[in-house]
């Protein structure tokens, strides 16, 4: 089951979750790459916030 993003809560913001479409996008966007890079990140280098901004600076 996939989150809300209308819900309101604890969240996790230090992750990025590879299977939800709306964090994968804000993360691309935010980044200026795409989301088939984004997800390439994760893959390689897990799911830390930090991490893959990081890393995706490398790309830009």
């Amino acid at each position: 089951m996939s989150d809300d993003p209308n819900k309101i809560g604890y969240q996790d913001r230090s992750r990025v979750a590879a299977d939800q479409d709306h964090e994968v996008q804000y993360f691309a966007q935010a980044n200026r790459i795409s989301p088939e890079q984004v997800r390439e990140l994760i893959n390689k280098h897990g799911n830390d916030r930090a991490t893959l901004e990081r890393e995706a600076s490398k790309l830009v």
